[in-house]
């Protein structure tokens, strides 16, 4: 189920939302509703997926509880092996259903004496696989840590991997964060109206912007012989498309959790006006950047141990990166590409220099921005022969002509929302910030809602990027 729905809109929205407000505040009570909701949002697509999250969450209740117990009896190297099976089951989960299909196609295609022993998988992606394992694998790291205690409650826990809002699109909750709003959350009518609006703007985002110019961004990327200007037309289309995609969703998210009393953190940061790709990323879907180096990153060393460790580092944290996003060429590419980026500059520290010259400052903004902008080619195309024809175009080779009516035809369609979506990647004056608290600013918001749920009942063009992560 999707947020941009009819039926969650004004079917499983409302009942839940009833349910939440008529049940006494203990919440013991509310948290159970909220368990069933989640799961009953999450099976609405195919049932069987959830008996994946049922086992995921079994598991790591278990593993937790095992590891707590060899660690307060003093067994060290048990509880070691115990959270390492622990991490290592939850990417299993994570590596058989969404890179099994993969791993046996390129052995498949490398190998063709392998065909008669390794068939081809066909495993159906189960939605926000992604989210909730690395979830699963925040508790187990918080707890083993002692940055929060152990769950003894199952039904907590399962409330923290499976909640609706953040399930299959994040933000990626920290369960150390998490835990305190189990039962210390409240709900106000405060908070229930700031949530409710940040829902409203985000919605707004995904169903007027992103899904406006991804009819853009689809054209120019399926198109055969495309102009340069066709082609950077198209680039510039997904890179807002997928900002106001991903970013909507998360506004969503967050303001769902708002309406039942949750916080959860902040996911972007106006991206696209930074300096580096280190900063970039700093900006960028924030809570994944922040899980790969507390978890990952830190604790392979960091920048610690030299510099040479430090690459090694980083190598394994965007090939990570990569994975995470999909199994494809493309994905294990686009992070290698951020991976080459960033090592260069902390070895030529260049955020720092930046900070120090008034020059580079000016420079360093549309140069990211280009990266940027060509890095999210490898990340929409298809195949690896599909991007290097794409930004081959881009850049006018084989002879591709300057402009054509494509271009003339979509840029007089899309003109509009291409700059509206350029201002509203600008951080806000403090003016206009003020003016999101008025009534004026919510009226608009229920006004542009009313259109964009009209979009639905038409059944516009309504995709989602990150529905699969």
């Amino acid at each position: 189920m999707l947020f941009t729905s009819i039926e969650f809109l004004f079917l499983f929205l409302p009942l839940v939302m009833a349910g939440h407000i008529l049940l006494p505040s203990r919440y013991g009570l509310r948290n159970a509703w909220l368990l069933a909701a989640s799961l009953a949002f999450y099976a609405w697509g195919e049932p069987a997926f959830v008996l994946a999250m049922l086992a995921s969450i079994v598991f790591n209740y278990a593993a937790a509880l095992c590891e707590e117990t060899a660690r307060r009896s003093g067994l060290r190297r048990a509880s070691a092996c115990i959270f390492a099976v622990g991490v290592a089951g939850n990417l299993a989960l994570l590596g058989t259903w969404k890179y099994a299909n993969f791993a046996t196609s390129v052995l498949r295609e490398w190998f063709p004496s392998l065909k008669g022993a390794v068939p081809q998988t066909s495993f159906l992606l189960p939605i926000g696989i992604s989210f909730f394992t690395f979830q699963a694998i925040s508790y187990l790291a918080d707890a083993r840590r002692g940055a929060a205690p152990v769950q003894r409650n199952p039904l907590s826990l399962a409330l923290y991997i499976a909640l609706f809002p953040q399930l299959i699109a994040g933000p990626i909750v920290r369960y150390a964060d998490f835990l305190g709003q189990i039962a210390g959350r409240r709900v106000t009518m405060d908070g229930f109206y700031g949530g409710m609006l940040r829902f409203l703007v985000g919605f707004n985002k995904k169903m007027l912007v992103a899904n406006t110019l991804a009819e853009v961004a689809d054209a120019a990327f399926a198109r055969q012989g495309i102009s340069v200007c066709g082609a950077w037309l198209g680039a510039v289309a997904y890179t807002f498309q997928i900002y106001y995609d991903f970013g909507g969703y998360s506004d969503m998210a967050i303001g769902l959790g708002r309406m039942f009393g949750f916080r959860f953190p902040e996911n972007f940061n106006c991206p696209y006006l930074s300096g580096s790709a280190t900063e970039f990323w700093r900006r960028w879907h924030m809570t994944l950047g922040g899980w790969f180096r507390d978890y990952v990153y830190i604790p392979l060393g960091g920048s610690r141990l030299g510099k040479v460790r430090m690459l090694a580092n980083l190598a394994v944290v965007w090939t990570l990166t990569g994975l995470w996003h999909g199994a494809n060429w493309t994905f294990i590419l686009w992070g290698a590409f951020y991976g080459v980026l960033i090592a260069a500059e902390k070895l030529t520290r260049l955020p720092e220099r930046i900070e120090r010259s008034r020059t580079l400052a000016v420079l360093s903004h549309p140069l990211t921005l280009l990266a940027v902008v060509c890095g999210w080619v490898l990340f929409r195309a298809d195949s690896l022969p599909a991007a290097c024809a794409y930004l081959g175009a881009m850049f006018g080779s084989d002879g591709a002509p300057a402009i054509d009516g494509f271009c003339v035809f979509w840029f007089r369609e899309a003109a509009v929302f291409l700059v509206v979506a350029a201002a509203g990647c600008l951080p806000r004056p403090a003016r206009l910030r003020g003016l999101s608290a008025t009534g004026f600013f919510a009226v608009a918001q229920v006004v542009l809602f009313a259109v964009g749920v009209s979009c639905l009942v038409m059944k516009s063009h309504n995709p989602f990027i990150y529905f699969n992560f």
